[in-house]
């Protein structure tokens, strides 16, 4: 039980680790690059995001998972990693050019380029991190992700304060992926094979090829907005999106991705001895919606010092689409634990369904509503977490019977606790006026605000009251 709490530890420092410099990166870069630089990364950024889901055709998840793995599949599993891996290199270069011209952005050819060397040296330091994993050494994986984090950071701030624009960041991201294979080659776990080879390449090939399918459907949905905001609305358009969307994505950088490897085995434990994992579900989601309801409303209603504080007033454009779309993300949170429950219980189809409807309901909102304009895109997004949050239900609904009502029956706790956070947090408002909101208050608000969440947190006997002091008991 030490060895998992110490991995437990790891893992969430690397998180955190990842998340604050990338917080305070995006923090300095906004103050240093124009909308417009930051832009033209964004675009290319996202479309080396899209590649970069083929990239080792599932090979890092086999590594992990496979029962037995010989080193002449680990020969066979870093050969198509090295193909993929360098293939697409070759196809980011060659194809550079052209998306420049498709984006009307000379300056993304080559950002595109730069990014594409990432692809070289990747396939090697991700299979020293898979086997890492399958080791479950955690210490020797945050010791790799802190070299590549702080090279990113450092290298990144480096450039752009002297006046690399767009390319900076793409400079800063080949550094970090430098230093992580150094890090990774010297971390790396004994047995490792190194030698290419091509025997039982083709018997992997195919389950690599589906785990891929479903992570590109997801991915195609999560770069949508980027994609076709760049292409019809311009490099600066993109960046305030971004912007907005980064706000947001600060409660799942601070909770979600730190909970769900917490979250994934218990709902698979509760399967395997014969629990009910919908409760299990139905806890999480009380304690995922005691944090969520709180943060996406304050961000919406104080979304001007916010973007400010995080990101200077040269982002105010942001501050619409926040206030559009933290309530469709608010919604959600109900359900975007439940992922995690259908593949623990068996139900991996049924995700994948989820994920094909949802990503074809979003794009086909997504196209019509950029034509419009960047608050009718927030819109499209913000209806298309709607759609999600309604596919979701309705799947829980038929696996395991959950009903609307009595999910909000059990959230009721929640939403008391949330109206005592903004309640006191409208009376700041109230009284700032209409002269605008500054840092001042926005510290108010979330201060008077976190004391009545606590007070209703506590008084309620919530079920994240007890969690956190089941785990005050346990350290």
């Amino acid at each position: 039980m030490r060895g998992l709490a110490r991995n437990f530890a790891f893992g969430f420092a690397e998180k955190y680790l990842q998340a604050t410099l990338a917080l305070a990166s995006s923090v300095i870069l906004a103050r240093i690059l124009s909308p417009a630089e930051i832009g033209v990364y964004s675009i290319a950024a996202v479309l080396t995001g899209l590649a970069q889901v083929f990239r080792d055709l599932g090979t890092g998840q086999l590594l992990v998972a496979r029962a037995d793995l010989s080193s002449g599949e680990q020969r066979a599993l870093l050969t198509i990693s090295i193909a993929m891996g360098w293939g697409l290199a070759l196809s980011l270069a060659v194809l550079s050019e052209p998306l420049a011209v498709f984006y009307r952005q000379a300056e993304l050819a080559t950002v595109l380029r730069i990014l594409s060397l990432n692809f070289v040296l990747v396939p090697f330091s991700s299979q020293v991190t898979a086997m890492l994993r399958r080791e479950m050494r955690a210490g020797a994986l945050l010791r790799v992700s802190a070299c590549y984090s702080a090279t990113q950071f450092a290298a990144t701030i480096a450039l752009a304060t002297h006046g690399l624009g767009p390319c900076a960041l793409a400079w800063g991201s080949f550094a970090a992926t430098f230093a992580g294979f150094i890090a990774a080659f010297v971390q790396q776990p004994a047995g490792m094979a190194w030698r290419p080879g091509l025997k039982g390449i083709f018997a992997l090939v195919r389950p690599g090829g589906l785990a891929v399918t479903g992570n590109a459907i997801d991915e195609v949905g999560v770069v949508a907005p980027d994609l076709i905001a760049g292409k019809l609305l311009g490099a600066e358009q993109v960046a305030v999106l971004g912007k907005a969307q980064s706000v947001l994505s600060l409660f799942n950088q601070a909770v979600t991705s730190a909970v769900s490897p917490v979250i994934f085995p218990l709902f698979a434990k509760h399967a395997r001895d014969g629990g009910d994992p919908l409760q299990a579900y139905i806890s999480a989601a009380a304690c995922i919606t005691a944090l969520a309801w709180p943060f996406f409303l304050m961000a919406g209603l104080f979304a001007e010092p916010l973007v400010a504080l995080l990101y200077g007033p040269q982002w105010q454009a942001c501050v619409p689409l926040i206030r559009i779309m933290c309530g469709a993300a608010a919604l959600y949170s109900m359900f975007n634990m439940a992922r995690y429950l259908l593949v623990a219980t068996g139900h991996i189809g049924e995700q994948a369904r989820i994920d094909a409807m949802a990503v074809f309901g979003r794009l086909a909102m997504l196209v019509p509503a950029g034509l419009a304009g960047l608050d009718w895109l927030a819109a499209a997004i913000a209806l298309s977490l709607v759609l999600r949050s309604w596919l979701v239900l309705r799947c829980l609904r038929k696996l395991y019977g959950l009903e609307l009502v009595a999910l909000l029956q059990a959230l009721r706790k929640s939403a008391l606790a949330t109206c005592a956070a903004i309640a006191p947090a409208c009376l700041v408002l109230a009284v700032a006026g209409s002269g605008g909101l500054g840092t001042l208050d926005l510290l108010a608000g979330a201060g008077v605000g976190t004391l009545g969440w606590g007070w209703a947190i506590w008084l309620q006997r919530h079920p994240l009251a007890g969690f956190l002091r089941r785990a005050g008991w346990q350290q």
